[in-house]
């Protein structure tokens, strides 16, 4: 297979969810293939080269939240010349549907991965991260990033993760069911994750292999995929990993750039408050108001210096 850029032009944004869809369908029809999974999940591919990026994705969250509306994956094939294969779901399903099973069996069969040199599967929330995860079976040899991953919602297993008891009625047992057995076949496998956030550091710790890196990102938050964006390292992390060239200390390269991020800085002085270290929460303050930022700090400063806790005399 030659690498090839695609020629897709596309601004998907302010349409109803059936012509989002259907866009989303002629484009990948035009260069691939497009098709229906069930009632609620769809997957829709781009031919390009020989790299392949495999991502689980919300379509509400993507019409919501991505720029122009548009998959993850098509950047990449627009610019990178990777092939893209997206699976779809109308809803937070975390993708347990017998017909994406279906889908990813004859993919197998068809020995579709086969075709690749490198293949990544990426999801962030939603359950995308854990679908990720649990398909990534289907192509031994691939690399996993998995952003804020549940390992199952089982409730024998999982009983302490009360967040989703809806999804309860899904059956996390079957094919694809497991995902710290599931990801037993990949080379390489990154699970990104806030430790601060309890449970989901109790569902990383079950990502227990050898070729498992954690990427412990602390006051980011429970929706990682949105901060990596809003620090612009989403795009970089992919790539290193589709070069091989992601670790650990790369990773925490990139996570400098939190510091730039009035989100993650807000929480930073809220936990500072909370642990007992006012004076540095002043300081953080200070900082950001030399450099123009919001009433949070100025707020934040004012009620620090008046109960006498943020005096840096």
């Amino acid at each position: 297979m030659v690498d090839r850029q695609l020629a897709i032009e596309t601004d998907l944004t302010d349409l109803s969810a059936n012509a989002w869809m259907g866009a989303v369908d002629e484009l990948c029809e035009e260069f691939g293939f497009f098709e229906q999974l069930g009632q609620t999940h769809f997957a829709g591919f781009l031919e390009a080269g020989n790299n392949l990026l495999v991502t689980f994705e919300n379509a509400p969250t993507v019409q919501a939240r991505n720029a122009n509306a548009e998959p993850r994956g098509f950047a990449y094939a627009r610019h990178d010349g990777w092939s893209h294969l997206a699976l779809f779901s109308t809803q937070e399903s975390w993708f347990r549907d017998e017909a994406v099973y279906d889908f990813f069996d004859r993919m197998v069969d068809d020995g579709f991965f086969e075709d690749f040199a490198k293949i990544i599967f990426h999801g962030g929330d939603g359950g995308a991260a854990y679908a990720a995860a649990a398909f990534s079976v289907s192509a031994p040899g691939s690399t996993v990033i998995a952003l804020r991953p549940q390992a199952t919602l089982d409730a024998t297993i999982a009983g302490w993760d009360g967040r989703y008891l809806a999804a309860r009625k899904y059956d996390f047992r079957g094919r694809y069911g497991y995902a710290p057995a599931m990801i037993e076949a990949a080379s390489d496998v990154f699970i990104a994750y806030d430790p601060i956030q309890r449970i989901d550091a109790c569902h990383a710790a079950l990502f227990l292999k050898p070729h498992v890196t954690a990427l412990p990102c602390p006051l980011l938050g429970t929706a990682l995929d949105q901060a990596f964006d809003r620090m612009g390292i989403h795009d970089i992390l992919i790539k290193l990993a589709m070069d091989n060239a992601l670790d650990r200390k790369r990773f925490v390269q990139l996570l400098r750039a939190r510091r730039y991020d009035l989100s993650y800085v807000r929480a930073l002085v809220r936990r500072l408050v909370r642990t007992g270290h006012p004076r540095l929460a002043v300081i953080i303050c200070d900082y950001m108001l030399r450099r123009g930022h919001d009433a949070f700090f100025t707020e934040k400063r004012a009620e620090l210096i008046a109960v006498g806790d943020g005096q840096t005399q």
